[in-house]
């Protein structure tokens, strides 16, 4: 009885948990480290700002696009479209406030959450 209690509480914790990271996605990520192709770089001033309702706005230096963003039931997968061009993103780590994103493309992104 115990391990079924045991049991029943770590899969409502985990549920719980990943109910919550669609909303923790809301507000504002730096880019800190970039990996592709094994080399690893530290870029300039780049955000991404996630809305309510799906808005996103990427941010380079003193460029910005807006676009729109999903995060899939399972909380595995990022997708974001800016204009014509959607990316989906592996979603590799997340917690309220580190996220590592892959994608064959733009290699490995890993940002963290700005206090507004």
């Amino acid at each position: 009885m115990k391990q079924i209690a045991l049991l029943f509480t770590l899969c409502l914790a985990g549920y719980v948990t990943k109910a919550q990271t669609a909303k923790e996605l809301i507000g504002k990520w730096k880019l800190v480290k970039e990996t592709k192709n094994g080399k690893v770089t530290t870029p300039n001033e780049t955000y991404q700002v996630f809305e309510e309702g799906g808005v996103f706005q990427g941010i380079k230096e003193d460029k910005s696009r807006k676009g729109k963003w999903h995060l899939s039931a399972d909380n595995s997968t990022l997708t974001i479209s800016i204009s014509v061009v959607s990316l989906k993103f592996s979603v590799d780590y997340f917690d309220a406030k580190k996220r590592v994103i892959t994608n064959p493309q733009t290699g490995t992104l890993e940002y963290e959450k700005v206090s507004d």
